[in-house]
């Protein structure tokens, strides 16, 4: 009987060790990309529109690499926008500096200007995407970002036949530069691959077409770049196998629909085992928000699976989409029914001890509105948001890292809290004291929270109905989190503790949290520097649904925050980033 790994000697299990080291250093790549960043005229309906673009595509380019590689990306800004680039869902392990989180690790790419990002790609694999990280500019900077195996390592399911990026985007036929009133302009459109497809005027025959052949299966590389709106996607009498959510490996999942909050990725495998024809895919909004906000109708988008023999005559079969009486219900089982592939590649059994317990509620609230200027939220005045009642104000001369790192006073205080200032009823808000009143007027500060390096987190973000109840995509750069549980109504403890699930939770770097409810997160802060973790709505950046952890050095310099690279793009302030406007402030999607 052939011996097993680990009843080897020791000796022989180093030689081992050692070759497996030197057969990964032999079988990373560097991986070279330049974005040229220009303006460019569109159109994807009946109006032509300048917008910046990635080498003057829409979606931009899609950058392959395997685990292990080193991705080198020359940005060249040669539009009239100052941005940055963040890979989103890359941990950036020794590479902090390379997050691309406006005024968090860098200022942004001033225009005429440029700024190369460099870090490793390590200890994950999928589908997660790059986009602009500045108010809005995600609506057309942006594309897939996938991370295969390293060569020689198979993917734990089956080897599909063929690959398709799927990556969803929203449309507005106005200058990028009007998103920043308020209310913004309700989108015009939804795209797939950058096109519309036939339900809308002047698309009728621009549309993404996926030709399968039948019996073989394909992996579909979903994502949603859309800036505000969650999206249920569906495919004609298929279902479809979840094999990975954010870039970490799941169970396998049969689902007939699925829904991805604005920043999530979704891998499935999809098996052409229908008749030879034409199958519509489709997207089509989830609108989660009380009839306060306002919303783009729920028209469905449709893209195509064409099967080798169909003939062009064939009408293509429709999906049945969620509606919206049903939508919730839809989008909390899918959700909630992923699980974690326990012993996958990259799984790590979820840590038992906590350090450090926070309960955070986040939602919409109310700040006064500026002197002889018309607000268009309750009474009158202008909409913002918060986390635990501090709505977050961005730094404006030098970024939050930069901050910490030179130990710059001023700048940020390290005061967030891990509770609320009042415990109230979350879910079903109502003013019934004058604390209860203070909450709809959150503090405005730029205030974080410190970690020590590799202590355990436990946050449960509860939803509130403060001014309305909706789902919020929350995001947390440099980490993935553990989802233990999700909930609607009130967070109870008693209750509700018991039921996390510890064995085989679903991991993300992006949790829809659900309207009027809670979900439980728990992750390792193994990763120094300045993170933020924020509603992955663009319409919340300005609003300030954001707050930040700074994760402590660790014991050694490689668990350390090495200096910023000589060339890092310095500041010349811009109050239109991320600050909210003066003008006319409502809900905006």
């Amino acid at each position: 009987m052939k011996p097993s790994y680990t009843t080897m000697p020791l000796a022989i299990q180093a030689f081992f060790v050692s070759l497996l080291f030197f057969s990964s250093i032999a079988s990373a790549a560097i991986v070279e990309h330049v974005f040229q960043v220009k303006n460019v005229v569109v159109k994807p309906l009946c109006k032509e529109q300048r917008i910046p673009t990635v080498n003057g595509s829409l979606p931009g380019p899609t950058i392959n690499v395997r685990e292990g590689d080193t991705l080198v990306v020359h940005v060249i800004n040669n539009s009239t926008f100052s941005i940055t680039i963040h890979w989103h869902g890359v941990f950036q392990l020794k590479s902090p500096w390379m997050d691309g989180a406006n005024m968090i690790t860098q200022c942004p790419i001033q225009p005429r200007n440029n700024f190369t990002y460099r870090f490793d790609i390590t200890g994950q694999e999928g589908t997660l995407f790059w986009h602009a990280h500045v108010v809005n500019l995600r609506a057309t900077l942006h594309g897939a970002l996938i991370i295969r195996p390293r060569s020689g390592r198979p993917y734990p399911f089956p080897k599909p036949y063929k690959e398709a990026p799927l990556v969803f985007g929203q449309w507005w036929d106005t200058d990028i530069e009007q998103l920043n009133l308020r209310p913004a302009p309700i989108c015009d459109a939804y795209l797939i691959n950058g096109l519309a497809g036939d339900s809308y005027p002047c698309s009728e025959n621009r549309m993404f077409k996926l030709k399968v052949i039948q019996g073989k299966t394909y992996l579909l590389r979903i994502i949603n770049a859309a800036l505000n709106t969650h999206l249920f996607f569906k495919i004609a009498d298929h279902n479809v196998t979840v094999v990975s959510v954010d870039a970490a490996y799941t169970t396998p999942y049969g689902s007939d629909v699925m829904i991805l909050t604005p920043g999530q990725t979704v891998d499935a495998l999809l098996t052409a085992d229908q008749p030879i024809g034409m199958y519509y895919m489709s997207i089509i909004p989830y609108l989660s928000a009380s009839s306060l906000a306002p919303a783009p109708p729920r028209k469905v988008i449709n893209s195509l699976i064409v099967y080798k023999g169909a003939t062009s005559t064939t009408s293509p079969s429709r999906s049945l989409m969620p509606s919206q009486i049903n939508s919730v219900s839809t989008a909390h089982r899918f959700s909630s029914n992923i699980t974690s592939l326990v012993g996958g590649p990259y799984w790590t059994l979820v840590p038992r001890h906590v350090d450090e317990k926070m309960f955070v509620t986040m939602g919409l609230g109310l700040e006064q509105c500026p002197s002889e200027t018309k607000c268009a939220g309750p009474s009158g005045q202008r909409i913002t948001g918060s986390l635990s009642n501090r709505t977050f104000l961005m730094p404006g001369t030098i970024s939050l890292q930069e901050a910490y790192f030179y130990n710059i006073s001023g700048v940020y205080t390290d005061d967030f809290p891990d509770q609320p200032p009042i415990k109230f009823d979350y879910a079903n808000f109502r003013v019934h004291t004058d604390s209860e009143k203070k909450m709809i007027f959150p503090e405005r500060k730029t205030s974080v929270k410190t970690l020590k390096y590799n202590s355990t987190v436990e946050i449960v973000v509860q939803n509130t109905g403060i001014i309305t109840t909706e789902s919020h995509p929350m995001h947390l750069h440099g980490f993935n989190f553990y989802v233990l549980g999700y909930g609607f109504g009130n967070y109870v403890p008693a209750r509700d503790a018991k039921k996390l699930n510890l064995v085989n939770p679903q991991m993300h770097n992006t949790v829809g949290v659900p309207p009027g409810g809670w979900v439980a997160l728990r992750f390792i802060a193994n990763n120094p520097g300045a993170w933020i973790f924020h509603c992955h709505m663009d319409a919340h950046l300005p609003y300030g649904i954001i707050m930040a952890f700074i994760v402590e050095n660790g014991p050694t310099p490689e668990t350390s925050l090495q200096p910023p690279p000589s060339n890092l793009p310095q500041c010349t302030h811009d109050p239109t980033i991320y600050e909210s406007p003066t003008t006319n402030v409502g809900l905006s999607y």
